[in-house]
């Protein structure tokens, strides 16, 4: 009903109480193709699906390297997110430089967060249409961090999460299997990432080494970024599974038929 009338300004309020430019930043953040990320005791894992424009162009990167110990996942508009990207970089730097020794995550998403925020109360600029998970290993605990952002400025620390397209499946199968992630090793967590992303693949296509990417960082390893041939193992890994599974159902399906004839 007012949604023409307050929408043209970020900082103006809708007698709803709703900032309407906001919202329609978190949308474009649903647009974007899925990201997921989960983490145990040791490690933490960012998953994303790559998107290409045309058969003829390169797929386009979602996941970048910050620092050695903090890696990001992104879902929406990803110019807004390399200007995010360069932000967190010049920050760790300048920490690195300045104190010899690793930026904490938690001081870098609270700033990232207050970024996120200011653009929502001044009215030259827009809010940053794009989501992060933010897959981080404390210097300092040595302990692993999953962090997700929003364009409200909102920030959030999860055990696992899933942002863009067609993500509730995914963060459904998260949270079906979240109580395994603690104690889980660095490639089973990444099958759990791949897996999770299988849901949120569009139409009649299939996760592959081309349109899949995942990055790993733990507190015995720095931060990687495994793709392509690297992946395919950890995919070969994802089609036996599934086999097994369907295999599995259909020994219950046979094993329910012999005992519905016997009771008969």
């Amino acid at each position: 009903m007012f949604r023409n009338q307050y929408d043209t300004d970020v900082t103006v309020w809708s007698p709803e109480g709703r900032l309407l430019q906001v919202e329609y930043a978190m949308e474009s953040v649903k647009q974007g193709s899925a990201c997921v990320g989960l983490r145990s005791n040791k490690y933490a894992v960012l998953g994303a699906l790559k998107r290409s424009v045309s058969e003829l162009s390169s797929h386009q990167k979602k996941l970048l390297e910050i620092d050695d110990h903090i890696g990001v996942g992104i879902a929406g508009l990803t110019a807004d997110a390399r200007s995010l990207a360069k932000y967190m970089r010049n920050e760790c730097l300048n920490h690195k430089y300045i104190y010899g020794a690793p930026l904490p995550p938690h001081h870098l998403m609270g700033d990232l967060a207050d970024k996120h925020q200011r653009t929502t109360q001044t009215y030259v600029r827009r809010p940053f249409g794009v989501g992060l998970l933010v897959a981080s290993i404390d210097p300092r605990s040595q302990k692993p961090h999953l962090y997700q952002t929003c364009p409200s400025g909102n920030l959030y620390e999860y055990y696992a999460s899933a942002v863009g397209a067609r993500s509730q499946s995914a963060r459904t199968y998260l949270e079906k299997h979240v109580d395994t992630f603690p104690e889980a090793s660095r490639d089973d967590l990444i099958v759990h990432a791949l897996q999770a992303l299988v849901g949120s693949v569009s139409g009649d296509d299939e996760l592959t080494k081309e349109n899949a990417s995942i990055m790993v960082v733990g507190t015995d390893e720095k931060l990687v970024l495994i793709e392509g041939e690297e992946l395919q193992p950890f995919l070969d890994r994802l089609e036996l599974k599934a086999n097994d599974d369907e295999a599995e159902d259909d020994q219950e399906e046979v094993e329910d038929y012999v005992e519905a004839m016997e009771e008969s």
